[in-house]
Protein backbone atom coordinates (compact mmCIF):
# COMPACT_ATOMS: atom_id res chain seq x y z
CA UNK A 1 0.00 0.00 0.00
CA UNK A 2 1.60 3.30 -0.77
CA UNK A 3 2.54 5.98 1.56
CA UNK A 4 -0.21 8.83 1.71
CA UNK A 5 1.02 12.24 3.29
CA UNK A 6 -1.00 14.80 4.98
CA UNK A 7 0.36 18.77 3.36
CA UNK A 8 1.53 19.60 7.09
CA UNK A 9 3.13 16.28 7.34
CA UNK A 10 4.68 16.47 3.71
CA UNK A 11 5.95 20.09 4.56
CA UNK A 12 7.46 18.75 7.93
CA UNK A 13 9.43 16.13 5.75
CA UNK A 14 10.22 19.36 3.13
CA UNK A 15 12.09 20.68 6.17
CA UNK A 16 13.98 17.61 7.40
CA UNK A 17 15.22 16.64 3.80
CA UNK A 18 16.64 20.04 3.36
CA UNK A 19 20.51 19.64 4.30
CA UNK A 20 19.85 15.53 2.96
CA UNK A 21 22.71 15.00 -0.17
CA UNK A 22 21.60 12.83 -3.11
CA UNK A 23 21.50 9.35 -2.07
CA UNK A 24 21.40 7.74 -5.24
CA UNK A 25 21.05 8.88 -9.52
CA UNK A 26 19.51 7.10 -11.80
CA UNK A 27 21.53 7.47 -15.27
CA UNK A 28 21.16 6.10 -18.65
CA UNK A 29 20.13 3.08 -17.87
CA UNK A 30 16.96 3.81 -16.34
CA UNK A 31 14.86 1.99 -14.01
CA UNK A 32 16.64 -1.47 -13.43
CA UNK A 33 15.37 -3.92 -10.51
CA UNK A 34 18.76 -2.99 -8.97
CA UNK A 35 18.09 0.40 -8.51
CA UNK A 36 14.60 -0.32 -7.05
CA UNK A 37 16.61 -2.97 -4.58
CA UNK A 38 18.89 0.37 -3.84
CA UNK A 39 16.20 2.51 -3.31
CA UNK A 40 14.21 0.23 -0.95
CA UNK A 41 17.26 -0.83 0.75
CA UNK A 42 18.11 3.14 1.49
CA UNK A 43 14.55 4.21 2.40
CA UNK A 44 14.22 1.17 4.89
CA UNK A 45 17.29 2.17 6.28
CA UNK A 46 16.43 6.25 6.49
CA UNK A 47 13.08 6.60 5.49
CA UNK A 48 13.37 10.11 3.66
CA UNK A 49 16.07 10.42 0.85
CA UNK A 50 17.13 12.39 -1.74
CA UNK A 51 17.18 10.95 -5.07
CA UNK A 52 18.54 12.52 -8.79
CA UNK A 53 17.20 11.30 -11.92
CA UNK A 54 19.19 12.60 -15.14
CA UNK A 55 17.11 12.99 -17.68
CA UNK A 56 16.82 15.87 -20.20
CA UNK A 57 13.08 15.54 -21.10
CA UNK A 58 11.23 17.03 -17.80
CA UNK A 59 8.07 14.31 -18.62
CA UNK A 60 10.38 11.66 -18.53
CA UNK A 61 12.21 12.75 -15.71
CA UNK A 62 8.53 12.68 -14.11
CA UNK A 63 7.41 9.43 -15.39
CA UNK A 64 11.01 8.22 -14.06
CA UNK A 65 9.93 9.76 -10.19
CA UNK A 66 6.58 8.51 -10.56
CA UNK A 67 7.56 4.92 -11.56
CA UNK A 68 10.07 4.94 -8.39
CA UNK A 69 7.69 6.06 -5.97
CA UNK A 70 5.20 3.35 -7.44
CA UNK A 71 7.35 -0.13 -7.30
CA UNK A 72 8.93 1.38 -4.09
CA UNK A 73 5.56 2.21 -2.13
CA UNK A 74 7.11 5.05 -0.88
CA UNK A 75 5.59 8.84 -1.60
CA UNK A 76 6.68 11.46 -3.71
CA UNK A 77 7.37 14.57 -0.77
CA UNK A 78 8.86 17.05 -3.13
CA UNK A 79 10.68 17.38 -6.69
CA UNK A 80 12.86 19.99 -7.10
CA UNK A 81 14.24 20.01 -11.25
CA UNK A 82 16.44 16.72 -11.12
CA UNK A 83 15.79 15.87 -7.70
CA UNK A 84 12.94 13.98 -5.61
CA UNK A 85 12.51 13.29 -1.78
CA UNK A 86 10.88 10.11 -1.47
CA UNK A 87 9.78 9.22 2.48
CA UNK A 88 8.82 5.70 3.41
CA UNK A 89 8.39 4.31 7.17
CA UNK A 90 10.63 1.95 7.72
CA UNK A 91 9.36 -1.94 8.72
CA UNK A 92 11.53 -2.62 11.58
CA UNK A 93 12.56 0.86 13.14
CA UNK A 94 10.90 4.10 12.59
CA UNK A 95 13.03 6.51 13.01
CA UNK A 96 11.05 9.98 12.00
CA UNK A 97 7.77 10.75 13.88
CA UNK A 98 5.64 12.92 12.07
CA UNK A 99 3.25 15.06 12.69
CA UNK A 100 -0.54 13.61 13.43
CA UNK A 101 -2.57 16.26 10.72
Amino acid sequence: MPTVLTSSQSRFLRGQAHDLKAMLQVGGKGITETLIAEVDLALEHHELIKIKVAAEDRDARDAMIDAITERTEAALVQRIGHTAVLYRPSREKRQIVLPRR
